[in-house]
């Protein structure tokens, strides 16, 4: 269709003649879509009270920075700690994870450039891995690789630091330096010197070790853990490892956990597991698996997990229907299609195919409410600081949760027979590009 003078001056016509249409926009002119759109019944709707709450610690912040997924993991696991040692308040150290993250990220995009050598800088994968390249960004099983192979520490042994809660130059700095890996590597395999993509490798991870030192600060070998109990006594243990602590504290098998998604897309049958072509961190580290089961499935395995008194690390697309001020996201809590007279409904497999929504956060479910033992709002622990919302925790609607959550990290005890069958297939590879192949930052 060409939009020629005629098909214009309709349009404006027609415009000009809905006097609803000039209200809306008058008033925009002083306030933003939202604020016109809301409705404020939902708010009323979904009160900050849960037939199930698990007390939980202080929000934490990531800041500037896309770490969701490893401060929701952290926030996870420092509850089964405090609990295990009856410890009041702690933090376990995003930074000490990130800093393992950003270098075995940027060993990972080397090996997948090197994997697609053969192929020109403008193919498709090598195209896509030049523009995702490395970020802060990650899932569930990625997490589990960091964990396995450096253990974890608390916070006050790796605390943050400015480059840490601020990672935007950082990452520029390092995504150029990978990229340039990129260009060189092609450089020796057109020039028919592929032994010199070894030392090429190394001289970049040399320099990419000492930028992420440089902005993180080193990761300890060994430290002090020290706190108070619940009883205020103080408590040391000296000459502490990072892999000691893992074990020794934890005393959990994260491997346990699956990456459980709901993902109601035609090539994406229930009860199939599924892993997506360079979708990683750590080489030869846990492969990304994913185990598809119906939405009714995976909130009975969360609420199970809940109602044994264990928060749930899950993922969500949370920039949809949501406001930071009242912490509730809702999908009924703004009403756009009335405001404008548009048809924007779309089912969760059509916004997902169509690239509308897809996961992009990650946080820690810590409550529901259960009317007749159906959940109807969703409590939420997120980690944008105790500033905002409800002290740092959120509200979700159950029919918002239906439509955007993607994925919870569940204990294999709680999956159904049927899905725990799934496990034992050979997963189905998506390409890289697969809306499931998304990160939580």
């Amino acid at each position: 269709m060409n939009l020629n003078n005629e098909k214009l001056n309709a349009l404006r016509d027609g415009y000009l003649a809905d006097e609803k249409a000039r209200v809306v926009r008058n008033a925009l002119t002083k306030n933003d879509l939202a604020s016109i759109s809301r409705r404020f019944e939902a708010e009323n709707a979904n009160p900050n009270i849960f037939t199930i709450d698990i007390k939980t610690m202080s929000a934490t912040a990531q800041n500037q920075s896309g770490r969701c997924w490893i401060f929701s993991a952290m926030n996870v696991l420092r509850e089964v700690i405090a609990r295990r040692f009856k410890i009041k308040e702690f933090e376990l150290s995003q930074n000490y994870v990130a800093f393992y993250d950003k270098l075995e990220k940027a060993n990972w995009f080397m090996e997948c450039i090197v994997n697609e050598i053969d192929e020109p800088l403008g193919s498709e994968k090598t195209r896509f891995l030049l523009e995702s390249a490395v970020s802060d960004g990650g899932q569930w099983n990625m997490l589990v690789s960091l964990v396995k192979k450096y253990g974890i520490c608390p916070k006050t042994a790796m605390g943050e630091t400015y480059q840490s809660s601020h990672t935007r130059a950082m990452n520029g700095v390092l995504n150029t330096r990978l990229r340039k890996f990129a260009i060189d590597a092609h450089k020796a395999h057109e020039e028919g010197r592929d032994s010199d993509i070894q030392t090429l490798r190394e001289e970049t991870m040399k320099e990419i070790y000492s930028l992420i030192a440089s902005c993180f600060g080193l990761p300890p070998q060994e430290f002090t853990f020290e706190y108070y109990d619940s009883d205020n006594k103080a408590h040391a243990e000296y000459h502490v490892t990072p892999q000691d602590f893992y074990e020794k504290y934890l005393a959990v098998d994260i491997g346990q956990y699956v990456s459980v998604i709901n993902g109601p897309t035609a090539d994406k049958p229930y009860h199939k597991t599924f892993t997506v072509e360079y979708l990683g961190n750590v080489v030869d580290g846990e492969k990304v698996v994913l185990l598809n089961v119906p939405m009714e499935e995976l909130k009975a395995a969360i609420l199970a997990t809940l109602k044994d008194g264990e928060p749930v690390w899950f993922g969500c697309d949370c920039g949809k229907d949501g406001d930071r001020t009242t912490g509730l996201w809702d999908d009924q809590q703004f009403d756009y299609e009335h405001t404008f007279d548009m048809n924007l409904a779309m089912t969760k497999a059509e916004m997902l195919d169509s690239r509308h929504s897809a996961m992009n956060h990650a946080m820690v479910l810590t409550g529901v409410n259960l009317v007749d033992d159906k959940p109807d709002r969703w409590k939420i622990e997120n980690s944008w600081g105790d500033k905002v919302a409800n002290k740092g925790y959120y509200i979700a609607s159950d029919t918002w949760f239906d439509k955007y959550v993607y994925v919870a990290a569940i204990n294999v005890k709680y999956l159904s027979e049927e899905a725990k069958k799934a496990l034992d297939e050979e997963p189905v590879l998506l390409s890289p590009w697969d809306p499931f192949g998304t990160l939580a930052d």
